[in-house]
């Protein structure tokens, strides 16, 4: 019964969307770069750190999924991507701009995490040569739910997603990965439990920048997964936050930014969710009462239709059992 009631908030929120955000133009423009797959061009965060910043409304045709950060960063002798993008068509038109600044190949790529976003056009990537690297969940994810995610990706992505195939990470790993760029060091660090299975963050030291990936959010409602561990996540973020206080940050989705404000798209959303579902379970409510929970002090955030009442929901499954 509780997966039924979840569909049905599922279909309501989809028939929702059909007249809400997306139309309504609140998203801004659905595409930034015409004449290119990218949402958006990439914009320089520090020296030699580029990030095409994704829309943050849901993947379509007119953003060719192109709906997550897009990095890359130029060292003395090579360049390293953070994530391959939705598409082969998207990992070309990121490549063209990375040419624009550099002759240096791109030898590594990095995934954020198992998300198609950020995994798909890594079959781009391999045929350019890079080692395509990753963790170890987000492998399995990959293993798991590829070829899902592919066909879901071309459903709304047509032509564009047609030589887009999946491939496995070259090198996976647990903890943490470093890499040397030529005199430019970057680390991939796990800081724990977020999002989703796999969820990393690169650091660039020499330009005090962290790619936060989905640890931290801002601008668009952090979705939560039946698999999200918000508890968990609470943890990791506090680890997360003491060790990039006072660098730039770029988060997975939405422009750069700085740990406050961050941590009041993440930390306290997960805090204010979290009280309110227990709120109800104090009360002996149901699932019904907890999609029901007042979440409107964030409807400004993008995704606000398509995720509160479904991030309710798993709140309230999961702290149930907690």
């Amino acid at each position: 019964m509780t997966r039924i009631l979840i569909g049905m908030i599922w279909v309501v929120s989809r028939l929702a969307l059909a007249e809400g955000a997306l139309e309504r133009g609140e998203y801004g423009p659905l595409d930034r770069a015409p004449g290119t797959a990218l949402y958006d061009w990439p914009v320089e965060v520090a020296p030699g750190v580029f990030s095409a910043i994704g829309a943050t409304q849901p993947g379509t045709y007119e953003n060719a999924g192109h709906n997550n950060n897009l990095s890359f960063i130029i060292g003395a002798e090579s360049v390293a991507v953070v994530n391959g993008g939705a598409t082969n068509a998207l990992a070309r038109a990121l490549h063209a701009e990375i040419q624009k600044h550099t002759d240096r190949p791109v030898r590594y790529v990095f995934s954020e995490n198992g998300q198609s976003h950020a995994v798909l056009g890594n079959h781009y990537w391999k045929s350019q040569g890079a080692t395509v690297i990753g963790h170890v969940d987000a492998q399995h994810e990959i293993e798991v739910r590829g070829f899902e995610m592919l066909d879901s990706m071309r459903r709304y992505n047509a032509e564009l997603a047609e030589d887009t195939d999946v491939v496995s990470f070259d090198v996976t790993f647990t903890d943490s990965f470093q890499i040397d760029l030529g005199g430019r060091i970057v680390e991939a660090r796990v800081f724990g439990p977020a999002h989703s299975p796999g969820d990393i963050s690169i650091v660039i030291p020499d330009a005090n920048v962290i790619l936060a990936g989905d640890m931290a959010f801002h601008v668009r409602m952090p979705p939560i997964f039946d698999e999200t561990d918000t508890a968990a996540w609470l943890d990791s973020f506090q680890v997360f936050a003491n060790f990039a206080a006072d660098m730039i940050i770029v988060p997975g989705h939405g422009g750069p930014t700085d740990i406050e404000t961050v941590t009041s798209g993440t930390l306290d959303y997960l805090v204010f969710l979290r009280d309110a579902v227990q709120s109800v379970l104090d009360a002996g409510g149901s699932l019904q009462d907890a999609y029901q929970i007042d979440q409107s002090a964030y409807k400004h955030w993008h995704t606000y239709d398509e995720l509160a009442a479904r991030n309710a929901g798993r709140v309230f499954e999961r702290m149930e059992f907690e």
